[in-house]
């Protein structure tokens, strides 16, 4: 078996089409198709197992997302229900007036938070603590733009362009 890259097969292949399409060298048809048979067999065996190794990995990187947004579940499952303890231990130290609770693993206090700013009336601000301010964005209407391309337009700073891409089904 021939460990040659896709790419140097590639290669291979626009080298020996050059070459063996060539009319000074007259060549006979039947070498011609067995050489770039033999090359496009290769090249075709060669893509199928890079093509077979591509879905390998995004089947992986699939399962690797779908187990990211079971984790990020989990996680944020994990810090609500913490969450709730820890408001369950101060809301019943509370209630019965004890602040201080002491163990050999920890020790367990309420405490008084820093100040915390409460806007309940926006409207009685006074002025002075208001500030304005104006913000201007600018958006390109890209469907119009391509719309108005496809009809035949001219538009400076912007064209259609026709790319290729891979498709495996």
């Amino acid at each position: 078996m021939n460990h040659l890259s896709l790419y140097q097969l590639s290669n291979n292949y626009v080298q020996a089409l050059d070459f063996l399409t060539d009319p000074d060298l007259d060549l006979p048809l039947a070498v011609v198709n067995d050489t770039l048979e033999g090359l496009e067999g290769e090249l075709q065996d060669k893509a199928v197992n890079v093509a077979k190794f591509l879905r390998n990995m995004e089947a992986t990187a699939a399962a690797i997302k779908t187990a990211e947004d079971t984790m990020t579940k989990r996680r944020k499952a994990l810090e609500e229900k913490a969450k709730w303890l820890k408001d369950y231990i101060k809301a019943n130290m509370e209630a019965t007036g004890i602040s201080k609770i002491e163990c050999p693993y920890f020790k367990l206090s309420i405490a008084k938070n820093p100040a915390a700013l409460e806007l309940f009336d926006q409207t009685a601000i006074p002025a002075q603590y208001k500030h304005s301010e104006t913000v201007t964005l600018e958006h390109i209407d890209k469907a119009a733009l391509k719309s108005d391309l496809a009809k035949g337009q001219l538009i400076q700073g912007a064209r259609l362009t026709n790319g290729t891409r891979l498709s495996i089904r």
